[in-house]
């Protein structure tokens, strides 16, 4: 029996005790983010699956995974031995979590879920499905200490301030927006569960989740009172001193809920429900008043010309770096040294953190080449990277936090000389690309509505792919940040001037290679005409797409014309920012006209 089916038992057995016949594992902690810290990461600690998406149902004879297809390669490979079955989740074949122990439980039975761990909408929705069924849930079913023997503490990393000359505004202007936007709700106060709508509030920055510069917190807001709720090892005299200056006490991250039962029932607080723990919302009861999307994180998403002049500058500063690492890896290539796709990580962190105002990648790095390119999601390890050679396809998929901005870029590259099958993928992966990049769309458009756009030469050809085209991007901040975002499925938050996003389409064909083409794009106005205010996408993002990859002949003259304006940028920006007359010729030569 490997590790993870011995943990699993011994949940089971808690279960027994507690007359439980399922349990909810999400991939979740109390604040509901993307990305945890290592003390929340029960769901990867039971079942092995290291993947930033997806969550773990016990029952007393079946362990399964729901994940996203983003992870399915690596679910299935993570999960093998483990005795816990994969859920492609978002094939028409599987059912939801909640429709599986529908037909999996009878009346009567109880499923047990940590209610800090669920946003308040997704327990509402649960119960609903499973009461139909006489299915019960226990809301305070939290034994992850009694198992989990070793877990890791708390993060107990200092904050520091994230100075004004970068952020562009201050944490008093920010708190008075915020509770403004709330008056205007019918609310006299604001809780924030979200760590980095809490970091973008303050001007606060941590390192408590991998890659991520948040500070595990809560933060309540009110014109008599503003607290953050943090660890007091968290703080600094001088950390202290800057939120006292900004009107801001800080009390025990474990206090927040004895303050909030306190609160006086006329007090009326603002919340994203689904933002804000199922736990929590019970505990505020009547006195919340739910919005559709914080405040915080619609200001948060739009930047100010400070930040954008910051981003860039920074991605200048990546650009440069990304020259000086592809160089080395083609010099090493071109030896013979040995090249793994953990070397090209190396490579990638030793250009990038050599340029100032660095402070860390904005998530792990993917390097996968050959078939490992169509994981989509994929993170080598010592027992799994593959050595390169001179022939076939490298995706690179990596970003780097700086001071003044945060960057996110992928890069298909051929190690040798490129088939006809290879171009023609890549190319159609480039024409999506460029037509999202040129796009042009009312004021008010969702990214649901921009999506085919991406997509429609791979359909034309009978080739998709399953993840969403564009996620937005934060500033020193969360390398995916919402609400808006550019997929499938509708997301009701429209594209708004000044927020960043990703532009990635791509293909994937399994046990061959993987082939996706990104650069960070910002929205911003175009014109103005009677029927009303339209946006456009500025490309932000500076280092060539490969040459050798095009295939001209299924592309327009319009298109050719957009590579080779985007080249001649790209060639004009980075130049000054280079060290070396080899460097200069390096980027001159990969940035041609087609």
């Amino acid at each position: 029996m490997s590790i993870h089916a011995e943990r699993i038992e011994a949940l089971r057995g808690l279960m027994k005790e507690a007359g439980v016949a399922a349990v909810i594992i999400p991939q979740a902690d109390p604040h509901l983010g993307e990305y945890l810290a290592p003390h929340w990461q029960a769901r990867r600690w039971f079942s092995g699956f290291s993947g930033s998406a997806g969550d773990l149902v016990v029952t007393l004879s079946e362990a399964l995974l729901w994940t996203d297809s983003r992870y399915f390669l690596q679910a299935a490979d993570q999960l093998n031995g483990t005795g816990v079955v994969l859920m492609k989740d978002g094939l028409a074949e599987t059912p939801s979590i909640a429709g599986y122990l529908c037909s999996a439980l009878k009346a009567g039975d109880k499923v047990g879920v940590d209610g800090m761990l669920f946003s308040a909408p997704a327990l509402q929705d649960l119960s609903d499905m499973l009461a139909k069924k006489g299915i019960a849930i226990d809301c305070h079913f939290d034994v992850i200490d009694r198992l989990w023997s070793d877990r890791p503490a708390l993060p107990d990393g200092k904050i520091f301030v994230h100075d004004e000359k970068y952020a562009g505004r201050s944490a008093r202007e920010k708190m008075a927006d915020v509770l403004a936007h709330a008056a205007a709700e019918g609310a006299q106060a604001v809780f924030m569960s979200a760590l980095d709508e809490i970091a973008w509030t303050l001007n606060i920055r941590c390192d408590d989740v991998r890659h991520t510069p948040v500070a595990t917190s809560y933060l309540y807001l009110s014109e008599e009172t503003k607290v953050l709720f943090i660890s007091a090892a968290k703080l600094t005299d001088q950390t202290v001193a800057y939120l006292a200056a900004q009107g801001v006490a800080t009390r025990p991250y474990g206090d927040v809920a004895s303050f909030l039962s306190a609160l006086p029932d006329a007090t009326r607080v603002l919340i994203d429900p689904a933002h804000t723990s199922g736990a929590v919302v019970d505990i505020l009861g009547s006195r919340s008043v739910n919005v559709a999307v914080s405040p915080a994180a619609v200001m948060k998403s739009v930047k100010n010309e400070t930040q954008l002049d910051g981003v860039r500058h920074a991605m200048v500063r990546d650009g440069a770096a990304l020259v000086k690492a592809f160089m080395e890896l083609e010099k090493r290539m071109a030896t013979g040294e040995r090249t793994t796709e953990i070397d090209v990580d190396t490579l990638l962190r030793k250009h990038r953190s050599a340029q100032d105002l660095f402070f860390d990648e904005s998530f792990d790095t993917i390097a996968g080449y050959g078939p490992h390119g169509a994981i989509v999601h994929y993170s080598a390890t010592p027992e799994s990277s593959s050595d390169l050679a001179p022939e076939g396809l490298l995706l690179v998929d990596s970003g780097a936090q700086y001071l003044d901005g945060t960057t996110d870029i992928t890069r298909t590259i051929a190690l040798g000389t490129p088939t006809a099958d290879e171009k023609r993928d890549f190319t159609l992966v480039m024409k999506g690309h460029i037509a999202l990049a040129s796009t042009v769309f009312p004021a008010g458009t969702r990214g649901a509505q921009l999506d085919a756009i991406a997509r429609q030469f791979l359909w034309k050809n009978g080739l998709s792919y399953l993840h969403g085209t564009g996620h937005g991007v934060g500033h020193f901040l969360s390398v995916h940040e919402g609400p808006h975002s550019i997929r499938l499925n509708n997301v009701e938050a429209p594209l708004l001037p000044g927020s960043i996003t990703s532009n990635e389409p791509g293909v994937y064909r399994e046990g061959v290679h993987g082939i996706r083409c990104e650069n960070l794009v910002l929205c911003h106005r175009v014109m103005e005409t009677e029927f009303g205010t339209f946006l456009g996408f500025e490309t932000l993002t500076l280092f060539p797409f490969d040459r050798t990859l095009f295939d001209l002949s299924i592309m327009t003259p319009e298109e050719i014309a957009w590579v080779d304006r985007y080249h001649a940028t790209v060639r004009e920006r980075l130049t000054p920012a280079l060290d070396t007359e080899e460097e200069r010729r390096w980027l001159e030569e990969r940035t041609q006209p087609l």
